[in-house]
Parts: structure tokens; C-alpha cells; sequence
């Protein structure tokens, strides 16, 4: 998930803007308003005002984690006190303030467990894990903060599905020296039966356990067992490899993903489906076109061709840049502050490592690998639902009717909308509804 950050800096810093182009527009908040009275009596109704940032960026990551709030993965009221706390468009104090609530958080967490409040305690772990995922976020991955971050929003996650009784396990498939982190979660109304199935791929910046607040905890309540995963330059292997970029050919890792869930014995092989988030929708579609064993897929959103999506947000093609005019990865330290803010110099430094590149032009070449093409497209045979949001723009909407005329097999889809609350990326300000149309879906698929 990203957005484009309209800096209006001269022509070299507005480049390394396009390191924020990694997800759709963000839905802007309204603007900070200044403590409202209540007259002469002083009586108020409360502190807290709905204000978010006037930084895009920084507005979209608000929206992000109070959208969570709906599966139990943030409080409203948290968010909105801590927006009141963070510098706009400072990282570093986003950082600190979301870090310090997550600790908190945990210390309650904890507490309750040991008064043996446990489904208090799962809610607080809960909510912890999510706050220590938008520190993460944040935090440049050269920063041993990153890395601690995430290892602690997992360990969170782990805690939150131990006091819920949650058949949660930790799996790790096999990818050479460098095992990638993946849960299976059991639907507790079956068991250990086979049952269906709904493996899930996040992308860019999301997290396993983010993705299981978003739409684990859905499908499992309509009795799918679930496999999380990850795979090369997702957040959830950086915590553990660092120096680890993206690929292009992500059905290497659905290949081993496929493979420990159809060898489970609780699997029911003839409905194994595979959903797709934001980057993930690139991943999933690859990973369909290569392998049939998918028997539904969800892209949410459907991209076919990385390189020209994050094209569309620069307006320009950083590969065929002069390069003169290039941004080296040494280069990034040595711009002058006002010439590239702080938000702007970690996305872009972030971008370049975890692309594996290092340059902003070498990693738009490099992008050039990331597409699904059409005989690729034509050989998905399952049915398919391609989620987008009216007010990601006008290359994401392209790909969501290309991925539609292409795909062989019978393609339905659902264009979120600014009425229903969901038209951003990944819809991450109405995630219930997101994954209402997507859940009902999957389950008349699976009834025929």
C-alpha cells in the first residue's frame, strides 16, 4: 500500500517523490481544529477531535490503522490521540508515538493475562501487534528499530492468538537458507476435517498479522482454514533478512505455498483459494497464471504490470532518465533538507533497498520484470474477482479491465466506491465491506 506525495519540489527531489507511489491516492482527513469550548460554563464534550494530517501520505497511514479498527486491530480513540501527538509528514514522530502505545498496549495486554482476563488480553495483544506494525512502517529498514518493530508486532500476534485459543501455527517454507514466515490457522467449526481453504499474500507494506485482521478473521469465521505467507522483500522477511528484495517471478513461492497447503491433510483440494493485496494482487495473479492448483482468486487489486502502475504515479518513466539526473542510494543523505523531506528520503531509500537496486533508475529497469502477460492471464482457467477502488486512478483501473478481458475463466468484478466509504486503495477505510463482497463471493464460487 502506498500514495503519491505531491511535494511541489524542483524536478531532483520531486523524483524521489515517486518512492511514496506505492499505493493508490490516499483519502485525505480533515485539518486540525483548535479546542472548542463550550461557553462561559466550560463544559466540553470531549478533547479529541476527528483531524488527520495534511501530509496525503501520512493521512492514508491514519485512515490505514483506524480502518483496522472494525476486526479489533486498532481503537479509534487511540488513533485519534495520537494524531494529536505526531508532527505531519515527521516520521520519526510517528514512530516514537505509535512504538510507546504499542508498549503500553502490550503492558495491558499482559497484565490482563495474568488476571486471567483472556479475552481481554487477546484484544489488547491485538491491537498492540497493529500498533507496533504502523512504528515499523515508519522506521527506515537500515534501523535496528525496524527490524524490533516488526519482530514485536509478530510476537503480539502470537500472544493474541495463544489467549483466544486460536489453532494458530507457525510455519516456514522452504526457500534455501532464508526459510519465509507463513501462518496456517485452523477454522475452529471443523477442526482438523478438510475443509475449504483461503491463502493469503499481502504486498508492499503489509504484514501477515495485518492481513489477518483485515480478512483472516472473516473468512475464518465463515469456516475457511487459513495459510498467511510471505515471500522475498515482504515485510515479514525483512524482520528476518534484511538484504532480501523482491522478485518478479513470485510463483516460485506460490509453488511452496501450494505445496504444504494441498499436502495438509485438512485440505480440501477442489477449493483452495488465493487472495491478493495491493502488491499481493500482482503476486496472487502470477502465481494463478502458474499454477492451476488455484482454484479461485481474489486480486485486490489486480496488477499486471508493476512497472507501468508505478509509472502512472511519476508521470514519467525513471528508466529512461538521464543519468545524470539519477538518485543513488549514497546519494540520499547528502540532499539538502529542503530539497527532499524526511518522509520523502526514507520512502525513497526504503524503495531502492527493498527492490534490491541502487538507483531510482535501476529500480524502475528492474521493474520492467514485474508483469503478468497476456498468454499468462489467458491460462487463469479459475474463477476470479478483481477488487479496485474508483479513486486509485487511471492506470490501476486500466489493469482491473485489462486482468478482466484477459483471464480465461469467469472473472466478476467489485469497483469500490467514495459512497461506500472504500474507494482508496486496498479500501482500508471500510475493510469490512471490503471483505464482505469478497468473502460472499468465495462462498457462492465454492457452493456450486
Amino acid at each position: 500500500m502506498t500514495s503519491l506525495l505531491d511535494s511541489g519540489l524542483p524536478r531532483r527531489s520531486f523524483l524521489a517523490g515517486a518512492a511514496s507511489a506505492l499505493m493508490a491516492p490516499a483519502v485525505s482527513g480533515c485539518s486540525a481544529s483548535a479546542k472548542e469550548s463550550g461557553g462561559d460554563s466550560g463544559l466540553e464534550r470531549g478533547q479529541l477531535r476527528v483531524a488527520g494530517f495534511a501530509d496525503a501520505e501520512m493521512d492514508f497511514q491514519l485512515i490505514r490503522q483506524i480502518g483496522a479498527a472494525r476486526y479489533g486491530g486498532a481503537s479509534l480513540g487511540e488513533c485519534l490521540a495520537l494524531a494529536q501527538r505526531i508532527t505531519n509528514a515527521d516520521p520519526a514522530s510517528w514512530v516514537r508515538e505509535f512504538a510507546a502505545a504499542a508498549a503500553r498496549q502490550e503492558a495491558d495486554a499482559l497484565v490482563r493475562a495474568q488476571r486471567g482476563h483472556a479475552l481481554s488480553a487477546q484484544e489488547q495483544y491485538l491491537v498492540a501487534c497493529n500498533s507496533y506494525r504502523a512504528a515499523e512502517y515508519y522506521a527506515s529498514i537500515t534501523d535496528a528499530e525496524h527490524r524490533r518493530h516488526g519482530l514485536q508486532s509478530r510476537a503480539c500476534f502470537k500472544a493474541a492468538m495463544q489467549a483466544g485459543g486460536v489453532d494458530c501455527e507457525e510455519v516456514n517454507l522452504p526457500w534455501g537458507d532464508t526459510p519465509l514466515p507463513a501462518y496456517y490457522v485452523r477454522a475452529p467449526q471443523v477442526g482438523r476435517a478438510k475443509a475449504k481453504t483461503l491463502m493469503l499474500i499481502s504486498g508492499y507494506d503489509g504484514t501477515l498479522e495485518e492481513t489477518w485482521i483485515a480478512y483472516g478473521r472473516a473468512a475464518l469465521a465463515r469456516g475457511y482454514h487459513l495459510f498467511l505467507f510471505a515471500g522475498p522483500g515482504q515485510m515479514d522477511t525483512l524482520r528476518f533478512y534484511p538484504t532480501m528484495g523482491f522478485i518478479p517471478e513470485y510463483e516460485r513461492v506460490g509453488k511452496l505455498a501450494l505445496d504444504h497447503v494441498l499436502a495438509r491433510s485438512d485440505t480440501d483440494a477442489r477449493h483452495v483459494a488465493l487472495m491478493g493485496i495491493s502488491y499481493g494482487g500482482y503476486f496472487a495473479t502470477r502465481i494463478a497464471a502458474h499454477d492451476a492448483r488455484v482454484t479461485a482468486l481474489i486480486a485486490n487489486s489486480p496488477i499486471v504490470d508493476l512497472h507501468a502502475y508505478m509509472v502512472s504515479f511519476v508521470g514519467f518513466d525513471p528508466a529512461q532518465m538521464p543519468p545524470e539526473e539519477d538518485i543513488r542510494l549514497e546519494d540520499i543523505d547528502h540532499l539538502p533538507p529542503d530539497a527532499m523531506p524526511a518522509q520523502t528520503r526514507e520512502m525513497l531509500r526504503n524503495l531502492m533497498l527493498r527492490i534490491g537496486q541502487p538507483s531510482f533508475r535501476a529500480t524502475y529497469e528492474y521493474l520492467r520484470a514485474f508483469r503478468v502477460d497476456e498468454a499468462a492471464l489467458k491460462s487463469i482457467r479459475c474463477p476470479a474477482l478483481a477488487l479496485v477502488g474508483s479513486g486509485e486512478g487511471k492506470e490501476p483501473l486500466a489493469q482491473h479491465a485489462r486482468f478482466l478481458r484477459s483471464v480465461a475463466g469467469p472473472a466478476a468484478s467489485h469497483v469500490f466506491t467514495l459512497e461506500e466509504g472504500a474507494e482508496g486503495h486496498c479500501q482500508t477505510a471500510n475493510l469490512g465491506y471490503s471483505a464482505a463482497v469478497s468473502m460472499d463471493w468465495l462462498d457462492e464460487v465454492f457452493a456450486v
